[in-house]
């Protein structure tokens, strides 16, 4: 069958391009071999955040004391219920992206798709194979849970995330491998209904990627609640013996740690295998293909989003480079992705959010800089909350006071980042934001106090 436009894989990337593509009047088809919003929507950002919320509503019902509410009666997690609650929330929309399809006139695949060298695409289903003629080809295919030589995952014992979401039962004691963003949530989520988590993490500090004060109080929240923390430390092997993980660690501390079941959370690698890159000669580079900032690669009519090319590995960020990629095949002026400004969101209990250079990438640079921070424990909005973790932090660029980067940590930060991303995007001046009112009482009062801080320093 002939389209306009062919996209593989229905993530994030994969489902935009292909709604976008068909609201400018092409005919497209979308080919998934599994099911429609990929990993984001059936196995990671929306699942995690309903188990995440599952983890809160729990934490709230333990200190309900706190609020002035009794509960009578035992208060505990139901793993399953939990679960499935989770999986619900993942078909709800999962069900979403089957209307979106509908409603856009997109014609829906489901198998296997690969390349050929006359730039058709093979789609091998149940019942055989179907081939797909297309004037462009999007490749969208995004990744997967990256394995390492000493931690082969069993899907048992030694786990990623998938199996993360969908255990049979709590385990009652668990490590955790990397504590990047799904890492620390893992960690957290699991921590939070009563597991015994240990969190262990190569690099110095957790959430390497992160301001460093931001890592500290993240580290000491997490300790607070119970977990066991390394850093600097690295997994040399696991080994099962009678149904239980003997876990070999070296670094600051060398020694041996028991628990049921291992999450390995080191990050992931790109889907690129059984592709058919190789029949066009599409070029790739350290498992990533190679692309120009309209998401072309060097073969005519061949283009490439999300995971699969260079830039972070964010589900919003496949969204914006499948939009400006129909855009400019259409003809539509558009802005590349600004990568710079690119916001990171870390859903933990408190959660973090960043966007541009922290303090120490920006002094490496040798930008000078004036740094302003604002705690919540001086806000009202947090005290009323009754979580006063965290701060926002921002590093001004000391000629212009220009927004360098900003941190946060706290209750709900996660919906506060915006606000410096339209500053950066626009090249705002703190005393532009600062003079923009505040609503009172709100966490986002925080950002206008760390702005008017860095201006005195």
């Amino acid at each position: 069958m002939q389209y306009d436009i062919a996209i593989i894989g229905s993530g994030p990337g994969g489902y935009v391009a292909a709604e976008k593509a068909a609201e400018e009047g092409y005919k497209v088809a979308l080919i998934e071999k599994e099911r429609l919003g990929g990993i984001c929507l059936n196995w990671g950002c929306i699942p995690t955040k309903a188990l995440l919320k599952s983890a809160q509503a729990y934490h709230y019902a333990e200190k309900s004391l706190e609020y002035g509410i009794e509960i009578s009666g035992e208060v505990k997690p139901n793993f399953t219920k939990i679960v499935e609650r989770s999986r619900g929330v993942a078909d709800a929309m999962n069900k979403g992206v089957e209307f979106l399809m509908k409603k856009n006139n997109v014609d829906v695949i489901f198998g296997t798709a690969s390349l050929t060298k006359d730039k058709t695409i093979e789609v091998e289903q149940q019942d055989g194979k179907q081939t797909i003629q297309a004037d462009r080809i999007i490749l969208a295919t995004g990744a997967h849970s990256k394995v390492l030589p000493n931690l082969p995952q069993d899907g048992k014992y030694i786990i990623g995330y998938r199996q993360a979401m969908t255990l049979p039962e709590q385990p009652k004691s668990m490590v955790v491998v990397g504590s990047g963003a799904i890492g620390s949530e893992f960690a957290h989520f699991y921590q939070s209904i009563g597991t015994q988590v240990t969190l262990v993490e190569f690099m110095p500090q957790i959430v390497p990627n992160e301001d460093k004060e931001v890592a500290s109080t993240l580290q000491r929240c997490f300790k607070k609640n119970g977990m066991k923390v390394y850093t600097g430390t690295s997994v040399e092997k696991v080994d099962v013996v009678d149904g239980r993980c003997i876990v070999t660690l070296a670094g600051k501390k060398s020694e041996t740690i028991e628990c049921d079941v291992v999450l390995s959370a080191v990050g992931v690698e790109t889907n690129l295998e059984g592709l058919g890159l190789e029949n066009l000669g599409i070029n790739t580079e350290r498992g990533k293909v190679l692309v120009n900032e309209w998401y072309e690669t060097n073969v005519s009519g061949i283009y490439a989003i999300g995971d699969i090319v260079k830039g972070p590995a964010l589900a919003h960020v496949a969204s914006k480079e499948a939009e400006v990629c129909i855009k400019h095949i259409k003809g539509i002026d558009v802005k590349p992705v600004s990568y710079g400004n690119i916001p990171g969101c870390t859903y933990t209990t408190p959660e973090i959010a960043s966007v541009g250079l922290t303090e120490d990438k920006a002094k490496e640079q040798s930008i000078d800089v004036k740094v302003g921070k604002f705690m919540f424990m001086a806000s009202g909005k947090a005290t009323a909350a009754g979580n006063r973790d965290g701060f926002v932090k921002v590093v001004l660029n000391a000629k212009d006071n220009t927004i360098v980067g900003c941190s946060m940590i706290g209750d709900n930060v996660t919906e506060m980042i915006e606000e410096i991303v339209v500053a950066r995007e626009n090249n705002l001046t703190a005393q532009q934001l600062i003079d923009s009112v505040h609503p009172h009482p709100t966490m986002s009062e925080a950002v206008m106090e760390a702005l008017t801080a860095a201006l005195k320093a």
